[in-house]
């Protein structure tokens, strides 16, 4: 009886169609979310490069005089 009504209250859920061609919407929807996560990621790659790279040239004497006073001296 309780995996009965499990079975029912799970089901709506489980809805596979017979016409397949109700998948498209879906697939395509999957398709342009999967785009738009690849170039938002590109766009954080590229911002990120570029901040890097500010962040070298403004501060690139302080980081040769931290490396040099790290380093052990032999």
């Amino acid at each position: 009886m309780n995996t009965m009504i499990k079975m029912i209250i799970l089901m709506p859920f489980l809805y596979f169609p017979e016409d397949k061609t109700e998948y498209i919407p879906a697939v395509i929807s999957l398709a342009i979310f999967i785009v738009l996560t690849v170039v938002a990621m590109r766009l954080m790659m590229k911002k990120s490069r570029n901040d890097e790279k500010k962040f070298n040239e403004k501060y690139s004497k302080e980081i040769k005089q931290a490396k040099q006073t790290d380093s052990p001296t032999k």
